[in-house]
């Protein structure tokens, strides 16, 4: 049976830590798994902005908000759908992911948490496991699915390569260089066309 493992910012909604930079003006936050490979290092530079600055979940909520899925990400969620299950596997969290769900007609979404007070100060995050999603792939793997994977991030490297096949979907320069052996698609529908080539594959 195949199955198809996504990244959601970048891939299907725009990232949602530029997002809140553009619009709190904090240009520091603009930030992501694509410029920097140590998630632990990002989120704990993050929490301290956050703190400096006296932003809680609130704030970043109301920004989720008014957020929209990528253009056409809608389309193809429900194509692929159509042909295969999908599951998302996101370094984002649950508290920020809701409404985005919602917009995307709710895929399986496997992501992490964040510790938050009750005046809504965000304190800690906590990760699902670590390396969650090579990890995921690994166990789906074991109950023999043939997996595809796909995202645009130094965190999604080890998932894709842990997959069947896989593919990089609008990876900055820094990533496609220096993973020449990876595949990278630049639209939804060549990104379709990616797992449509994996679903007509005969597995063993």
């Amino acid at each position: 049976m195949h199955l198809v493992c996504l990244d959601l910012e970048g891939v299907l909604v725009p990232e949602i830590w530029i997002a809140f930079s553009e619009a709190t003006g904090i240009p520091e936050l603009r930030r992501t798994t694509r410029d920097e490979p140590d998630y632990d290092k990002l989120m704990r530079f993050r929490l301290s902005l956050l703190k400096e600055r006296g932003l809680r979940l609130q704030d970043i909520q109301r920004v989720i908000g008014t957020m929209d899925p990528l253009p056409g990400a809608i389309e193809f969620v429900q194509a692929l759908r159509e042909q295969t299950q999908l599951i998302i596997l996101s370094d984002t969290f649950e508290e920020f992911a809701r409404p985005l769900m919602a917009k995307l007609g709710y895929p399986t979404l496997f992501c992490n948490s964040l510790v938050v007070a009750p005046d809504g100060t965000v304190t800690d995050y906590r990760l699902r496991q670590q390396n969650g999603k090579r990890e995921a792939v690994r166990a789906l793997k074991s109950i023999n699915m043939q997996v595809f994977a796909a995202g645009d991030s130094y965190n999604d490297l080890a998932m894709i390569r842990e997959a069947h096949r896989g593919c990089l979907f609008r990876a900055p320069e820094a990533i496609r260089t220096s993973c020449e052996d990876l595949p990278c698609v630049d639209s939804h529908s060549d990104l379709l066309k990616e797992i449509e080539r994996f679903l007509a594959t005969e597995w063993i």
